[in-house]
């Protein structure tokens, strides 16, 4: 990696604002002079642009013309917040296999002036990219069982604080310890974001100020008020430029400039939750992320720099809990998803381009960048140093050990009594709206059912709920006993 960019725009007129498509290419351009060589985007072979929300077919081809490169091959990626890693991942074993020698990695997202236009009625202008991209990284794949979406779970916002619950109950911590825990964390991912002159939120903010429930801190899924939730209401883009070493010294860029990928690997849990053993762990974190650490011949303990992907609290332990690394330590870059910015699927791009900076300016220390994608679902790792590694990139797909592990099943709609494993209380702008819970059946299977009732959402946010009875009707609504 020779070259990243990153740009973020505050604008109070979204009419006045640059569209993603532009952002993208003001963060290759960024990328670029990063290198020190405006050159290199003209031998660029393949530009790779990570999905957005934005309609359109084939931004890498713009970029690709409007760069000089008009003959790249252009790769598109699903959704997940997991792809700029695999994407990098990708990239670089087509850089080893000598089918790339230069490569651009671009992505944007203007969710900040999206929520202005729409709150003033109107329509943002977005620049005509027609066309299918050449290649596919991946495929779609749906997330959600037809056990979660008969009851309505199927945003991240409902899933992440259930996994949250369910992390306290298997730590035997009370409501109030771990609030005050998950806060703390939060805080310290903060603290990070002060000083990250890209991040979207530098205000100082002290664990009390980030748990305690006020009118610009309003509660979203119990346990997470808003500044424990991903902020995608942000303006932001970043490009990354990967090179063979042949291809970065014929464009003349130092070698001051160079990181290199160690290692990187990937594994996804459970395409659906209902399935997973638990919920309060990931078995391919564990298994995709230690694999990681040995191809690069590193432990956790030599990592100097960490970048956990932080969408909640939750993300945070349970990677943190699986790859053996403490939550005192400081586990972001950016400042993660709520402080430092979380323009959608495209976070990454910032946590690769914030650790290049940060690895440039530690030189010999290693660091390791994690990637989430869907409901602590599709998980990517990258190693990364300013010295080259022993050997060459190593990479590994581990899905295959992760596909053996058990699962369980699942009854859509079940009638008569169940326990509680986990569970969440959605709010609307002020009030609680519905609590939504995941039950186990004594003979193992797991279903969802929810509740509207005030008392019963009452008792869900004041004491502890998991392992509690409930009755469930037949038709998914459960009523505590």
């Amino acid at each position: 990696m020779v070259g990243v960019g990153q740009i973020e725009q505050r604008v109070e007129d979204p009419r006045e604002g640059a569209e993603p498509l532009e952002m993208m290419l003001a963060a290759v351009e960024r990328a670029a002079d990063d290198a020190g060589s405006r050159e290199l985007l003209r031998a660029t072979q393949s530009v790779r642009v990570i999905r957005g929300i934005w309609k359109y077919g084939d931004p890498g081809r713009v970029v690709a013309e409007r760069i000089g490169a008009p003959g790249a091959q252009t790769v598109g990626t699903p959704w997940g917040g997991n792809m700029v890693q695999t994407t990098v991942n990708h990239t670089a074993l087509a850089i080893q296999r000598g089918e790339l020698e230069v490569a651009v990695i671009t992505g944007a997202e203007v969710g900040n002036s999206s929520a202005r236009a729409r709150k003033n009625g109107v329509e943002l202008a977005f620049s005509p990219a027609p066309g299918t991209p050449d290649l596919a990284i991946a495929p779609e794949e749906p997330m959600s069982h037809q056990a979660e979406i008969a009851r309505g779970i199927s945003r991240a916002i409902q899933l992440y604080p259930i996994f949250e619950n369910a992390i306290r109950h298997a730590r035997g911590e009370s409501l109030e310890e771990h609030l005050i825990r998950i806060s703390e964390l939060w805080a310290r991912f903060n603290a990070v974001a002060i000083g990250n002159p890209h991040a979207w939120l530098r205000e100082p903010l002290t664990a009390e100020e980030i748990r305690t429930v006020s009118p610009s801190n309003r509660m979203i899924g119990f346990p997470y008020p808003k500044l424990m939730n991903s902020n995608n209401r942000v303006d932001q883009g970043a490009a990354l430029i990967l090179c063979s070493v042949a291809a970065a010294r014929r464009a003349g860029i130092g070698e001051e400039r160079w990181v290199y990928l160690h290692a990187g690997t990937e594994a996804h849990d459970s395409a659906t939750v209902s399935i997973r053993a638990d919920l309060h762990s990931s078995p391919a974190i564990r298994i995709a992320g230690s694999r990681a650490l040995e191809l690069a011949e590193t432990s956790v303990e030599e990592l100097a720099h960490i970048d956990v992907y932080s969408c909640f609290p939750s993300a945070v332990q349970v990677a943190a809990q699986e790859l053996g690394l403490g939550e005192d330590r400081q586990l972001t870059v950016t400042g993660g998803l709520t402080f430092g910015g979380g323009p959608l699927n495209d976070y990454v791009m910032h946590a690769n381009a914030t650790m290049v900076e940060v690895l440039r300016s530690d030189p010999g220390s290693k660091g390791l960048v994690t990637a989430n994608g869907g409901f602590l679902t599709k998980h990517a790792f990258g190693i990364y140093s300013t010295d080259p590694p022993a050997g060459t990139f190593r990479y590994q797909n581990l899905q295959e050990q992760v596909d053996r592990l058990p699962r369980r099943e699942v009854s859509v709609d079940h009638r008569g009594p169940a326990t509680i494993e986990s569970y969440t209380v959605m709010y609307g702008p002020a009030e609680p709206e519905i609590g939504h819970a995941a039950c186990l059946l004594e003979d193992g299977r797991r279903t969802w059912a929810n509740t509207r009732d005030a008392d019963a959402m009452t008792a869900m946010t004041s004491e502890e709920c998991c392992g509690r009875p409930v009755e469930i009707d037949g038709e998914g609504n459960f009523t505590l006993r």
